[in-house]
């Protein structure tokens, strides 16, 4: 099987999303003159927000994406203990199909 990458997985994650009714907030990373990424935020939970806010019927989660054997930036886990007391966050990777689809399902 060919591991699928952040983007592959981020739109399988988005489709399922959508078909189950959850409006969904991605921020897109760009590319600066230096040919390096850079995501055009401030603020001190700008660096390690997650990849995705999904909004349901007044249900609220966040979900970090990963690919496989991705990691967790230090600035994404700090971002995560604070926005884990506002509402649920998941850390998914490819191999979390069956339990994102629960979630997504049932939230």
């Amino acid at each position: 099987m060919i591991p699928l990458t952040e983007a592959q997985f981020q739109k399988q994650v988005t489709d399922l999303a959508a078909r189950l009714g959850w409006s969904w907030l991605h921020i897109e990373r760009m590319g600066n003159d230096q040919g390096r990424w850079r995501t055009p935020v401030s603020g001190p939970l700008g660096t390690g927000w997650p990849d995705l806010v999904l909004i349901r019927r007044g249900s609220l989660i966040f979900a970090e994406l990963k690919a496989q054997r991705g990691q967790m930036s230090p600035a994404q886990r700090i971002v995560m203990m604070e926005l884990v007391r506002v509402a649920p966050y998941y850390v998914w990777r490819p191999s979390d199909f069956n339990s994102i689809l629960e979630v997504l399902t049932n939230a």
